[in-house]
């Protein structure tokens, strides 16, 4: 078998179907059947069952296409690595965001990071869920919320930058219902709920926040419940613009807002641990030199936190 037979039947496993392979590898769905039976017969084994409704690998075929997947991607990484020993880095990076931090300041970076490096090729994954990154082909993952601890054995951390989410009203809802004096007080006002990256465990009509006091590092607890809530935090945002609540949302988000007076800080002193955004990914013994030269180019891009208000902004 040559590299051609291995990208065949990948194809076609990947695809389900033999018109599906004939698209993926930009080819007429004959030459697909010609090529498939000529390896068939060649093996002297049957790789696929095929009926008028459904295509699927026989057992010999899926041996075939688990060491086919296994070999191409060796084939890959071999030319990965040749192609990074010149001094243009090539090849491809393959991640996963969130969705906003994503659209708002990982893609800006990337496209800066790719024009520097016009050979290379970077693909971005937006999801709320962080995927299965090892088994699913990703590099790494820019990310906002704690590596879960099934996770954390095998894969790697290292902080981009530094974040808080942060209580935030509009003006017209504070004139209305006035400013609350202490994080208790939160109880009595009407609070916005953002339920993303699967949601939040505990009850249904009330949400519990933990909001470190940045005077002398205690945490503190409030339950909170709210007219509104969502799994959007862009439509919990749009909410608290309106005047409808308090919301707690990270800095990176509603920077703008605040440096405009659209949105002003609520009990400032307080925000929430965890929220630095951090570079994840699967451990492998050795890093492509691409992607550290990307998390090297994100960490100076983000050093800074260009999201963070000014003094001014935060009185």
């Amino acid at each position: 078998m040559d590299r051609a037979d291995l990208e065949l039947v990948t194809a076609i496993r990947d695809r389900g179907s033999l018109a599906g392979a004939a698209a993926a590898l930009d080819v007429v769905p004959s030459v697909v059947t010609k090529r498939l039976g000529a390896l068939e017969t060649r093996l002297g084994q049957r790789l696929f069952d095929r009926t008028t409704r459904r295509l699927s690998a026989t057992a010999e075929g899926e041996t075939v296409c688990l060491h086919a997947q296994s070999l191409l991607q060796g084939f890959a990484a071999l030319e990965n690595e040749l192609g990074e020993r010149q001094n243009e880095l090539a090849g491809s990076i393959r991640l996963a965001a969130t969705f906003g931090f994503g659209r708002r300041w990982l893609g800006p970076a990337l496209a800066s990071f790719q024009a520097r490096h016009p050979a290379l090729q970077i693909q971005v994954q937006l999801t709320e869920q962080l995927p299965e990154l090892g088994a699913e082909g990703y590099d790494g993952a820019v990310w906002l919320w704690p590596v879960q601890r099934r996770h954390a054995g095998n894969w790697v951390t290292r902080r981009i930058a530094r974040n808080q989410r942060v209580l935030a009203a509009a003006p017209a809802y504070l004139e209305r219902r006035g400013r609350p004096a202490d994080l208790a007080a939160l109880a009595t006002h009407d609070c916005l709920v953002a339920r993303e990256n699967g949601g939040e465990a505990g009850e249904r009509d009330a949400t519990l926040w933990s909001l470190r006091n940045a005077r002398d590092g205690s945490i503190a607890r409030v339950r909170v419940r709210g007219p509104l809530t969502s799994n959007s935090g862009e439509l919990v945002r749009d909410w608290c613009l309106a005047g409808h609540g308090i919301m707690l949302r990270s800095l990176w988000d509603i920077a703008p807002q605040l440096a405009a007076g659209e949105l002003v800080r609520v009990l400032p002193q307080l925000a929430m641990p965890d929220a630095d955004i951090q570079w994840i990914a699967p451990w492998r013994p050795k890093t492509p030199r691409r992607v550290r030269l990307l998390i090297d180019f994100l960490v100076e891009q983000f050093r800074n936190e260009p999201w963070k208000p000014t003094a001014r902004q935060r009185i």
